[in-house]
């Protein structure tokens, strides 16, 4: 895997570095999405900012992966992947704390796995 950060994605790696999860925000229309891409995925809008979010989301769906896709994370297996949308409206697949439930309100942590920094959410406390 190569270390190097595609310009594009530079903005949220970055973030994860400074445990802060980023996201785009389309200027034009106010959609917000976590995948760097040139252009608003919902009008097209090439004039995006990026945005620092809460952390906070809801669970949207879990799995637990048993089998890893690749050596990189045979280390971790099993390990639980969500689908969370975060409070300011994007989906982010992240990894999470084991028995967190589709629903549930959870908050980011990060944790650092083969030189990478990755978010790992966890349920927030009542």
């Amino acid at each position: 895997m190569s270390g190097a950060i595609p310009t594009l994605a530079a903005p949220f790696v970055e973030g994860l570095q400074r445990r802060e999860l980023r996201f785009q925000a389309c200027l034009d229309c106010g959609r917000a999405q976590t995948l760097a891409r040139h252009a608003c995925a919902h009008c097209g809008g090439t004039r995006l900012d990026w945005r620092t979010a809460s952390g906070r989301a809801t669970v949207h769906a879990v799995t637990v992966v048993a089998r890893a896709p690749s050596d990189a994370f045979r280390a971790l297996a099993p390990y639980t992947l969500v689908l969370a949308m975060l409070d300011e409206g994007p989906r982010l697949m992240a990894h999470a704390q084991p028995g967190v439930r589709i629903g549930e309100r959870v908050a980011a942590g990060y944790f650092e796995h083969a030189g990478r920094v990755l978010v790992r959410f966890a349920p927030m406390p009542d």
